[in-house]
């Protein structure tokens, strides 16, 4: 069984990760891993956190030699900002005065401060946002960087883009993956459409002026996906239902759209189901159009997997919103922390992540293996199954 786990504060001493289930003898880069940390820090509009975190990966165990044992993966990322908080946020009991507390008592609508308080009863909101904070996505940055790293040996592969941010432009980007792959790694905005782009980042400043934030769409596309993964068998089996909950676990994510997504359910049947053909010189079962995002009954179909996240705009603003002190009950401005005015690009990095840990879980699912080696005859013998079919 393939699984990870993290744990940590924002502005804890470290991001924690524990990645289960790999096959022993599984090369890894950690230059890879630190890559896609620095990428989810990109992005035009980020606050000035990622002026003071440069994430870099720490691996503790689970590897010798530059491969893996088959035993579990630990991963440290440390938090610079540490030094900063290392009394307002320390493991072992402190007695600070209250004007160097930082307590948090003014919930910001839109996050989990308040909802997380009355959960847990904390009288110091600060209890709930430092585990809700976006941050904690490094560590899943990093467990998808290991996840893309063993699909690669299987020829999968897994881009993003940003295709509409703050409603521009009026139609979300439709693109191929060979375009979204050409995306620079220095786009200001993970956008193909360089006019496109220019337009977002005028929105982006103006917003930045006004104290308020955007939210947009972005697309995560894999392709080389092989027909078979999930199940039809069982609700929670179905790959769609697990790809859905992992997009939208993704901070700010409020909606989730896999292939047509949401305008398919205005059209006909006859604009919506992709038909079916075969290439006898591939021996494949091949759809000239991918309207259902690669996925059918919950089951890979072949064709490119494509899901979208829909971000509403992130909840901490400059221009704070109204709320209320949990100790007078009277209206008061919500709490400000430092806050970035959109993180489309970045969750577009974090929604790769995302894709590569679900498709990872189902295809450990499917080929198992203790050993790299042992995965991918198994995965022959079923490419083999499949040419005769």
């Amino acid at each position: 069984m393939f699984r990870f786990t993290t744990a940590g504060e924002s502005h804890g001493r470290a991001l924690v990760a524990i990645v289960e289930g790999l096959p022993a003898g599984l090369p890894i880069d950690i230059d890879k891993i630190n890559h896609e940390l620095w990428r989810r820090q990109q992005g035009y509009g980020r606050g000035s956190r990622m002026k003071i975190e440069q994430d870099r990966v720490e691996i503790l165990s689970g590897i010798r030699h530059g491969l893996t044992l088959g035993s579990p993966l630990a991963l440290v990322i440390e938090n610079k900002d540490w030094a900063n908080w290392d009394e307002v946020m320390a493991a072992e009991p402190r007695d600070i005065a209250p004007e160097k507390s930082r307590r948090v008592k003014r919930p910001r609508p839109g996050h989990a401060d308040l909802a997380g308080g009355l959960k847990y009863d904390a009288r110091d909101l600060r209890n709930v946002l430092e585990r809700a904070s976006a941050r904690e996505t490094a560590a899943r940055v990093a467990c998808g960087a290991v996840a893309k790293q063993l699909l690669a040996n299987f020829g999968i592969e897994i881009r993003s883009h940003v295709i509409q941010l703050g409603g521009i432009p009026d139609k979300p980007l439709e693109l191929t993956f060979d375009r979204i792959s050409a995306i620079p790694e220095d786009s200001p905005l993970n956008c193909a459409d360089k006019n496109v782009e220019q337009e977002m980042i005028a929105l982006i400043d103006q917003k930045k002026s006004e104290g308020d934030t955007l939210g947009g769409i972005f697309e995560v596309v894999a392709r080389k996906v092989p027909p078979g993964l999930g199940s039809h068998t069982a609700w929670d089996l179905k790959l769609d239902g697990k790809l859905a909950q992992a997009i939208m676990s993704i901070h700010a994510v409020k909606a989730v759209a896999i292939g047509a997504g949401i305008e398919a359910s205005s059209l006909p049947g006859s604009e919506v189901h992709d038909e079916i053909s075969y290439n006898e010189e591939s021996k494949e079962f091949i759809r000239e159009t991918n309207r259902a995002g690669g996925l059918e009954g919950g089951v890979t179909n072949g064709e490119e997997i494509r899901v979208r996240g829909h971000l509403k705009p992130i909840s901490t603003l400059r221009r704070a919103l109204r709320s209320i002190d949990i100790d007078t009950k009277q209206e008061e401005k919500a709490a400000f922390e430092r806050s970035d005015i959109t993180v489309v690009p970045a969750a577009s990095v974090i929604g790769e992540a995302m894709v590569a840990l679900v498709l990872t879980e189902a295809m450990r699912e499917k080929f198992g293996g203790d050993s790299v080696g042992e995965m991918k005859r198994n995965f022959e013998g079923y490419r083999e199954q499949l040419r005769g079919y």
